[in-house]
């Protein structure tokens, strides 16, 4: 008697978060799983070494994780789950190229995709694929996480967010597990605008951190980037709930005070003199926070909402304000009702 062979998950995309869901989803065996490098050499590389020694050195990938490069469609014509895991920049390609599959596509990017000209809007990940895939089933998989810690199996949980039941179904049965949980949710707008603004809000909490500030300006931050976040998701159509969940307060709490988080290391490096491109070289990996902000800034005067932390980050970033500066701006605010 022939058995089915378990379906299969691709991962497109070997940087550091997707290498790690992708060990996840292997470890777990619920799923065969291949990893698609850009880079054949890194692929290659990848394969040999069973290791990404690039992002994630000395952690090993599991034995039945496959590595593949090269043209990505006939592993695409076998998928039963596709992943994204690319920076944003690069989502509205993958969305185009995976148009006419009927399986399940998520991505993992946070932010918001930089806007084609002045008088456009940034776009969230959902609406690039209500735009350039309409009929494609969507999702995105985020949350508080730390790849490396993903990959070595330490707790974590994470939110597969969709409007079609089918592809959140998908998302849980490929990762969820022992150490991996995945909690379901329809809210996309709510889980897509958290990942997007926790990223800028970090950066002002790392900038907070290298000032020396004290724990109750970095408390105060995040407790007011807590709500700028809702208010930006409130005006996009998100639920209040989902920012008091894993998606919005869980993955600021994670990225604003985390040693491994990028963005706040790149407020720590600004506020102790390091110009914008030294902090970002020093870091070696993206981070998304540097090139959203200027995009979450806009989306949200475009919408009339008021968000003075994440303006303040933005005129960091453009060289407009000096570290101390912006914490003047922040702390120099008129008096108000606390509140959204």
């Amino acid at each position: 008697m022939t058995h089915a062979a378990p379906p299969r998950t691709v991962v497109l995309g070997a940087g550091a978060w997707g290498t790690a869901l992708a060990i996840a989803g292997a470890r777990l065996g619920a799923t065969r799983v291949s990893l698609w490098a850009r880079d054949p050499a890194q692929a290659i590389a990848i394969d040999r070494q069973r290791e990404n020694q690039r992002y994630l050195p000395g952690l090993a990938l599991p034995e039945g994780l496959c590595v593949a490069s090269g043209e990505a469609a006939p592993l695409l014509a076998e998928a039963d789950l596709v992943i994204v895991a690319t920076p944003m920049a690069a989502l509205r390609g993958w969305l185009q190229e995976l148009r006419g599959l009927a399986v399940p596509v998520a991505w993992l990017c946070k932010g918001f995709e930089r806007a084609a000209s002045a008088d456009q809007a940034g776009l969230l990940g959902h609406e690039i694929a209500a735009a350039v895939a309409p009929d494609l089933p969507t999702g995105v998989l985020s949350g508080p996480s730390f790849a490396q810690e993903v990959a070595r199996g330490q707790p974590t949980a994470l939110v597969a967010a969709s409007a079609r039941a089918d592809v959140r179904e998908a998302l849980v049965n490929a990762f969820h597990g022992p150490t991996l949980r995945i909690y379901a949710n329809d809210d996309v707008a709510g889980v897509e605008v958290g990942g997007a603004v926790k990223n800028v809000l970090a950066i002002a909490t790392g900038l907070c951190d290298g000032l020396n500030l004290g724990l109750n300006a970095r408390a105060a931050l995040i407790t007011r980037g807590l709500a700028e976040m809702t208010r930006l998701g409130l005006a996009l159509g998100a639920r209040a709930e989902t920012f008091m969940g894993l998606s919005g307060l869980g993955d600021l709490v994670l990225t604003a005070t985390g040693d491994l988080s990028r963005n706040r290391q790149v407020g720590r490096l600004l506020a102790k003199g390091q110009t914008l491109e030294q902090a970002v070289a020093s870091l070696g990996h993206v981070a998304e926070g540097v090139y959203s902000a200027r995009t979450v800034s806009q989306r949200a005067q475009r919408l009339g909402v008021d968000m003075p932390i994440t303006d303040a980050v933005v005129a960091l970033l453009e060289g407009r304000l000096r570290p101390d500066e912006a914490v003047a701006a922040l702390m120099g605010r008129d008096p108000k009702a606390e509140g959204l």
